[in-house]
């Protein structure tokens, strides 16, 4: 089940920040990875697309501003909930980092639990299955909690995979995902699995889905992927 944790990107130049953030998101459940400067930490972002990202704004060579421009003018990275952290205080620079494009501002020196609790409010609104909420799309309902599924009120039959796959669609309905992305999502990052796979996953899935009648909500993108709707 771990291949279902949120991921978080640190972008921090200064190791024993990295450190205390890393320990507390690992300790609260997430995957965590993170950069040192901001070319690291756009390369990283283009790569495996993380859940959310803790973004210094005082980085060497390219800044936290930039970076944080750079990603909320992409139409694949401006979904990306973006947690600024500052030593800048003033009232301008929290406008300039608000701005910019950062759903969140936090100032340096912060509290580590409140930090969390504004990594959790971010990730409730863009992954919700991962705290547990009920998603819905059309005529399907997952219970994240209780890890049933339902469709027009009779019960899917789903493998751990196939509800990981589901849940991942159903954050982002109409949202087309690679091969790869689906396999960094539902697999994990640290796991090798031939991107084959997905395409038989997803064929259960959609078995599954339509086993009582139902039309295939599932969407092939020709040479691109899979999409819900």
């Amino acid at each position: 089940m771990a291949a279902e944790r949120p991921c978080v990107l640190i972008v921090e130049d200064e190791p024993a920040q990295r450190e205390v953030l890393s320990y507390n998101l690992a300790a609260e459940g997430y995957d965590v990875a993170y950069a040192e400067n901001g070319e690291d930490a756009l390369l990283q972002v283009r790569e495996s697309c993380p859940d959310l990202i803790v973004l210094d704004w005082m980085l060497p060579n390219v800044s936290g501003i930039e970076v944080c421009r750079q990603l909320k003018s992409r139409a694949d990275t401006r979904p990306i909930p973006v947690i600024m952290l500052s030593a800048r205080s003033e009232e301008v620079d929290r406008v300039r980092g608000l701005e910019t494009g950062a759903d969140d501002y936090v100032v340096k020196p912060y509290s580590v639990a409140e930090l969390m609790a504004r990594i959790r409010t971010q990730l409730r609104r863009t992954r919700p299955a991962s705290v547990g909420q009920t998603l819905e799309f059309d005529d399907i309902v997952l219970d994240a909690e209780t890890h049933r599924v339902t469709r027009a009120g009779k019960q899917v039959k789903l493998g751990p995979t196939e509800f990981r796959l589901l849940a991942t669609f159903m954050e982002k309905p109409g949202r087309v995902f690679s091969r790869d992305q689906l396999l960094d999502r539902v697999w994990g990052r640290d796991i090798y699995v031939d991107t084959r796979t997905v395409d038989v996953h997803i064929g259960r899935l959609r078995k599954a889905l339509s086993a009582s009648g139902g039309s295939d909500p599932l969407r092939t993108v020709r040479g691109t992927g899979y999409a819900l709707g």
